[in-house]
């Protein structure tokens, strides 16, 4: 019998999940765990990288035993995973010096105003892609030398290797075999040329981070290692890595140059696909590698949105208005209409078009008669309004969007399409299958073993499941996204 599933690995900011696909790329079955938070400081965001493994390892044993399968029944492994989160670990134990740094860490926020006062963004900008914000993992590897007693000593020796989340899971799952980063997580770490995709010696020497430190830059999509037989019971190949955005993007089949994506998690992000052109973004979007497969890289003009999810999330911990966070729909229906309230989730800062690291978050427009279904409308509206900050940039820099290709938690809640329709004055298309961010690592460890003989094959298992078509006038919509515009410019720190 031939082999014709993939175990896709989805270690995200909240939880880590495992799903195995089949060779017509739907769900066969899953197992996820919830990953904690750990918050050190204010703006500070961390997790323990032994949970992460610990959990990584859990998950794909469960989801292959509910799929009653077992790892010769698989053709290889793809990984997608939390972009920019940064672990440095000692190459000898495979031990990490520090916990992992988030993303979301707004600690090198000094280090990233110092270097642009010293003038450097240009640079960086033209060579990245990338803006000097913390969101990045090259400061966030500084910091670590910086800070760790003895790491700076280690890594000018080579004791040290760095990665973000897939080079991690790599290097374990392989036995400390391989040390490689796929081109989309590189090109997140103010490290990379883009346009060469290779690491830029002048760039490490102004954030202070040794060569020696950093791995290999590999395709989305290749022979990239083998877990090892003491992890599923047998050998695998892992044939797959991308970040999750990007993987994302792969997904949900926006291969063509034009296409657009949205996953709505913790964090949303929008990728505009522009072919093989490194579009310079005039409204501060970020050009990034959407993927690289036989050495050849696909560029896409992003938008980030730190907060999306984890609004609703903070809702449910924080002000205790909801139970549990699928209750928020529910709530934010009881909301009087025209209620004027606005939520900017700037909780860590904001992110594109502003890049405001010390934006702070607010509700705005409270009046005695507010209650908890305002405030929770205003919080799904806020997921809308910063979509629409992302693909009025997109069209600022000359892009056509026919439509929005959306994934991730959020979009099974249908009147929250349909606002996103109505807010944006853009259609959005809900594929059938929703986990495109682990989808497109299964698609890319699938192209390699062959089960899919191209991404235009790919593209062909892609189905619609519910386009949301705007409803709302264009003066209503512009009415109240000129709010929102109100309500972010008293919230940023300049």
């Amino acid at each position: 019998m031939p082999v014709r599933h993939i175990l896709a690995i989805d270690q995200g900011t909240t939880s880590t999940r495992a799903i195995v696909f089949d060779s017509s790329g739907r769900p066969v079955a899953s197992a996820q765990k919830e990953l904690p938070q750990i918050f050190p400081k204010p703006g500070w965001v961390e997790h323990d990288p032994e949970e992460i493994w610990s959990a990584t390892v859990e998950v794909c044993r469960g989801a292959l035993a509910k799929a009653k399968l077992c790892a010769r029944d698989l053709a290889g492994i793809g990984i997608t995973n939390q972009r920019e989160t940064t672990v440095v670990w000692d190459r000898a134990t495979g031990k990490p010096i520090h916990n992992a740094i988030v993303w979301q860490d707004r600690r090198t926020a000094d280090r990233c105003a110092a270097l642009k006062k010293e003038g450097h963004e240009k640079l960086f900008t033209d060579r990245t892609g990338l803006l000097l914000d913390p969101y990045f993992s090259g400061t966030k590897i500084a910091w670590i030398l910086d800070h760790v007693g003895g790491a700076r000593a280690a890594a000018d020796k080579g004791a040290l290797a760095a990665g973000t989340i897939e080079c991690f899971l790599l290097w374990r799952l392989t036995g400390g075999k391989i040390h490689a980063s796929d081109a989309t997580n590189a090109s997140r770490s103010l490290l990379l040329d883009i346009r060469k995709g290779t690491w830029d010696s002048e760039l490490m020497k102004i954030l202070g981070v040794p060569a020696s430190l950093l791995p290999r830059v590999v395709d989305c999509s290749g022979e990239l290692g083998v877990a090892t037989e003491d992890i599923l019971g047998a050998p695998v190949p892992i044939l797959g890595m991308a970040g999750d955005q990007q993987a994302a993007t792969v997904g949900q089949a926006c291969i063509k140059p034009g296409m657009v994506k949205a996953t709505y998690g913790t964090g949303c992000f929008a990728l505009l696909n522009t072919g093989s052109i490194a579009m310079h973004s005039r409204h501060r979007l970020l050009t990034t590698i959407a993927y690289q497969i036989d050495g050849r890289r696909t560029y896409a003009l992003e938008g980030s949105i730190f907060i999306a999810g984890a609004a609703v999330q903070w809702l449910r911990d924080g002000l205790k208005l909801i139970e549990k966070s699928s209750d928020v729909e529910k709530v934010a229906a009881s909301a009087k209409d025209g209620h004027g309230v606005y939520m900017v989730p700037a909780f860590v800062g904001l992110g594109a078009p502003h890049w405001d690291p010390e934006a702070r978050a607010a509700i705005l427009g409270l009046t005695r008669d507010s209650g908890p279904g305002e405030i929770a409308a205003a919080t799904l509206d806020s997921v809308c309004y910063q979509t629409r900050d992302l693909l009025e940039a997109m069209r600022g820099d000359g892009a056509q969007i026919d439509e929005v290709r959306v994934d991730g938690g959020m979009v099974v809640n249908d009147p929250l399409m349909q606002r996103l329709a109505d807010t944006t004055g853009t259609p959005v298309e809900r594929p059938e299958v929703t986990e495109t961010t682990a989808l497109g690592a299964a698609f890319l460890a699938g192209l390699k073993a062959g089960l899919w003989p191209s991404l235009e094959a790919l593209s062909k298992t892609w189905v619609l499941d519910r386009a949301f078509r705007p409803a709302e006038d264009s003066a209503s919509r512009d009415r109240r996204y000129a709010g929102w515009k109100d309500a972010v410019r008293r919230v940023r720190s300049s």
